[in-house]
């Protein structure tokens, strides 16, 4: 099927029950509702969804593509007691995974894309260790897959920044070679010296034009002071809305009015918030802080690398887990942790919503299921996949 040829899919099922067709055309949604009374348009194709519900695509957020093992051997994983023995565990674990980065992250983008991703910000390793390889290998595989996917990479300081000599030259590099947005690590947790690293992270970013992620794992108080702190500077650099803190553990903690004022702050400043709803990590109160006006969206952070064996990049699956984290229960609870999967992320990746309404990108998923509370519980493998109105993958497979 040519990328711009149209395509009528006929019996979809919408988020309100109805069975309608659905145009597609260059690539955009140019009509839903009854069938055309003509017939379908000269040299369009027909796809029969078969009542199969539409839902947009979701994005991955937060993922760490460079490090899994993907479609490689089983890799056993050390025992691990704080943030530091998983940074180095995986620094000696890199040493036995087989495969170059482009082909396992490839073959992870593969499988997500199969599943229905539509986008993903992929944070990705930069250290005196790694060089810019992590960097070129994911740029390489999202680069073949362009036609496919979405992809922003993350020079990411996994080792410290600060603390780590050479690894500001490094990601400083990294932005002409295949990065397109600057990240950093617990400025105090991991570096122990806040104001050198967002000195660096904010000063680059402006320089470069480039957003910032910073993942930030450190709780209470600390957590919270160093995200006012981002706060400030966000504010202060007129960089608002190209800030993200991924995990946010410490907002996780926060209730009643403390949590207010911080929902607040995020959202006057203009910073977005990623969680992943892993293990027994916290998992930031989406529902509140969207609430307030707060940018959230959802990741897969780690698949099946040094870290954890567990993650497969499907983020149907991942709008499931944070159903359950959240203690989700109500129709509205659980279409709201779908919205933060695909609208919440295609904002914070800066893409035009897929909403499946006229003139939106063709960018969505057919499921089987009757509506979407069921769908995010019941977690189907996509019976189509759609990238630009073109079918790109089938029952959780590529077709192209």
């Amino acid at each position: 099927m040519a990328p711009h040829t149209p395509v009528l899919f006929t019996a979809v099922r919408t988020a309100d029950g109805r069975l309608v067709d659905l145009l597609t055309a260059d690539g955009r949604i140019s009509a839903v509702g009854p069938a055309p009374s003509d017939g379908p348009p000269a040299g369009c194709v027909t796809v029969d969804a078969g009542g199969a519900l539409a839902l947009p695509s979701p994005v991955d957020a937060h993922i760490h593509p460079d490090k899994t093992t993907w479609g490689g051997p089983w890799l056993s994983r050390e025992p691990a007691h704080s943030l530091r023995d998983l940074i180095e565990g995986d620094v000696r674990a890199r040493s036995r995974v087989p495969g170059s980065v482009a082909e396992r992250s490839g073959a992870l983008m593969d499988t997500a894309v199969a599943h229905g991703t539509r986008a993903m910000r992929a944070h990705v390793d930069v250290a005196p260790v790694y060089g810019l390889s992590a960097v070129h290998g994911v740029r390489a595989a999202a680069d073949a897959r362009a036609d496919l996917l979405d992809v922003q990479v993350v020079a990411f300081p996994q080792l410290g920044l600060v603390s780590r000599p050479g690894t500001a030259e490094l990601l400083t590099r990294s932005l002409a070679e295949g990065a397109d947005v600057l990240g950093g690590l617990d400025p105090v947790g991991v570096d122990g010296d806040r104001d050198g690293q967002l000195d660096f992270l904010f000063g680059t970013a402006v320089r470069a034009g480039v957003p910032l992620d910073i993942h930030l794992h450190d709780g209470n108080p600390d957590g919270v002071r160093q995200l006012t702190e981002i706060a400030r500077r966000t504010v202060d650099a007129g960089l608002e809305g190209r800030v993200t803190v991924s995990h946010a553990f410490c907002v996780a903690d926060l209730t009643g009015d403390e949590l207010a004022a911080t929902a607040r702050l995020l959202a006057e400043s203009g910073i977005a918030l990623t969680t992943c709803a892993l293990g027994a990590d916290p998992v930031l109160p989406t529902a509140a802080l969207t609430g307030y006006g707060v940018l959230v969206a959802a990741g897969s952070d780690g698949v099946r690398d040094a870290w954890s064996p567990f993650g497969d990049g499907n983020m149907i699956n991942r709008a499931h887990l944070l159903a359950y984290r959240t203690d989700a229960r109500t129709d509205d609870e659980l279409v709201a942790c779908y919205d933060v999967v695909a609208q919440g992320g295609a904002a914070l990746l800066g893409l035009e919503p897929s909403r499946l309404a006229v003139g939106d990108p063709a960018d969505f998923v057919l499921v089987g299921a009757a509506s979407v509370p069921e769908a995010v519980v019941d977690r189907p493998v996509p019976r189509f996949v759609v990238r630009g109105g073109r079918v790109i993958a089938r029952d959780g497979r590529l077709t192209v």
